[in-house]
């Protein structure tokens, strides 16, 4: 029993050395052990298990780990053709476009939202968002619209999480999210960045079922609180046309 637990011990902390390398493109030693808060000996064990595996690349020059080519091998087999990252992806490009500003899709996991597709703004100076990230799901607008449009009841159970933010749970809040279900879409000015602004609307199926969140972001001196009113019917708009493209 001891040993499955170890076992088990160990392949959580190589999933986390793992996941560090969703923020960083390369690490050194001391920085990934410092991100998972264990001894070095130790994460030194770990990445040459996962380095014989193909899951990471060791540079000899520079002493500096990133993510091998065994994990690109199973990323692709997530490239189904109902992935909505792929799917809705040329219909992103064109309210990019449009709007000219980055455009987002976003999904819950759990307490926080995932970024699972991007397209980058052409102006000069613009919003870059990373693939990948995640982000709480207590601020922002497309945290809002994720948790307004959720079911009652899973909403009910994200409220009442013991992770939740207490201060976040709040009658204001609740009012705030019944307008964004009311409205159609959120807004955020500077809630989660100093400088930066997004409009977000869902993406419901068939049978008001949600799937993601849509958004356009930028700066916050560009993207101004009239401007995202006006972006709002087109982002809609463009978030109903892709709801009718997924099952």
């Amino acid at each position: 029993m001891e040993d499955g637990k170890l076992t088990v011990r160990a392949v959580e902390r190589a999933l986390d050395i793992l996941l560090c390398f969703a923020e960083a493109e390369d690490l050194s030693l001391t920085e990934i052990s410092g991100r998972v808060s264990l001894h070095k000996s130790t994460v030194h064990r770990l990445l040459a298990s996962l380095e014989g595996k193909g899951f990471i690349i060791r540079d000899p020059a520079s002493e500096r780990y990133r993510l091998g080519f065994r994990i690109w091998e199973l990323s692709a087999n997530l490239t189904h053709s109902d992935d909505p990252a792929l799917i809705l992806l040329p219909e992103m490009e064109r309210l990019r476009d449009q709007l000219g500003e980055t455009i987002s899709l976003y999904v819950r996991d759990g307490l926080e939202r995932v970024r699972v597709q991007a397209v980058q703004s052409n102006q000069a100076i613009r919003r870059v968002a990373p693939i990948g990230a995640r982000l709480p799901l207590y601020v922002g607008a497309s945290s809002k619209v994720l948790v307004a449009f959720e079911a009652a009841e899973a909403q009910l159970a994200l409220l009442r999480d013991p992770a939740w933010p207490q201060a976040v749970a709040t009658a204001a809040f609740l009012q705030q999210l019944q307008e964004v279900k009311t409205l159609g879409y959120a807004t955020s000015v500077e809630e989660r960045e100093p400088g930066a602004a997004a409009v977000s609307a869902p993406i419901l199926a068939r049978g008001g079922r949600l799937i993601a969140a849509l958004a356009a972001s930028g700066p916050s001196n560009r993207l101004t609180v009239e401007k995202m009113k006006e972006f709002a019917p087109l982002l809609m708009e463009a978030a109903r046309r892709m709801g009718k493209m997924l099952k």
